[in-house]
């Protein structure tokens, strides 16, 4: 069984990940062959159903890396689903308010921590009788910081018993501040806002998380981020495929 991240980002660690929006079990091996501490599987914007995110959970499980999946939304169903799956972290989109946290947290934890119903039927098999005793010590919880809602509740969001890191979601953060999508690193109200979560967090005690990418990760390193994802399944194929191509066409 894989080193929680949970107890990672409690040493200091900073832990690097891919992101998967392609609905494939071997291009998530692929990526988690490469060393990345986590991938995640995205089955919010990713284009997979369940029974694909679960193929490539079993393949993440394959490698060193720790499976990670984005739910579509702050529901308990599809959370304890994805769990049952074997992800041994849960980042959830669109959370507002401390109650919004508190509710990821109970879908997500066994009591009486939470309310996660029991039926782990394929993560008992691959991590046996112990899982119950252990997965709420391994599973990390993760809300979303990704609206001004969220954002002028981060403080009490971060201090929700449970939460264990919060995730900057910087595409959907900047279009709430006014701002186009994208890492606006530079403009006041991005930096503000980025300042203001790691606060939060670092008072709280948990990890900062966040989407990224190879330009942008330093950064955010330099400010504390603990769980930084490096690429995407998309980007990486499109810019490897694009470099081949020119290398070629340059050449005739």
């Amino acid at each position: 069984m894989s080193v929680s991240l949970k107890s990672r980002w409690a040493s200091g660690e900073v832990t690097l990940g891919a992101w998967c929006m392609i609905p494939e079990a071997l291009s998530a091996e692929a990526l988690a062959r490469n060393g990345f501490d986590w991938v995640l599987v995205d089955m919010q914007h990713g284009c997979m159903d369940y029974e694909t995110a679960l193929a490539m959970i079993r393949a993440i499980d394959l490698t060193p890396a720790v499976p990670i999946v984005r739910v579509p939304w702050n529901d308990p169903g599809i959370i304890g689903r994805v769990l049952d799956a074997g992800a041994l972290g849960v980042v959830i989109p669109m959370i507002q308010t401390a109650e919004d946290a508190r509710r990821a947290v109970e879908a997500c934890l066994y009591p009486p921590a939470g309310r996660r119903s029991f039926g782990p039927v394929r993560v008992g098999m691959r991590d046996g009788p112990r899982y119950f005793s252990e997965a709420n010590g391994r599973v990390a919880v993760i809300p979303m910081i990704e609206t001004a809602e969220a954002l002028a509740s981060v403080e009490e969001i971060a201090s929700v018993p449970g939460v264990d890191a919060l995730f900057v979601g910087p595409f959907d953060l900047s279009v709430a501040l006014g701002l186009p999508p994208g890492d606006n690193d530079g403009q006041p109200a991005f930096d503000e806002a980025i300042a203001r979560v790691a606060a939060a967090a670092r008072r709280a005690g948990v990890a900062t998380a966040v989407l990224s990418n190879a330009r942008v990760a330093p950064t955010r390193i330099s400010q504390g981020f603990q769980m930084i994802s490096v690429t995407t399944d998309i980007a990486a194929l499109t810019a490897a495929t694009r470099a081949d191509l020119d290398a070629v066409r340059a050449r005739q």
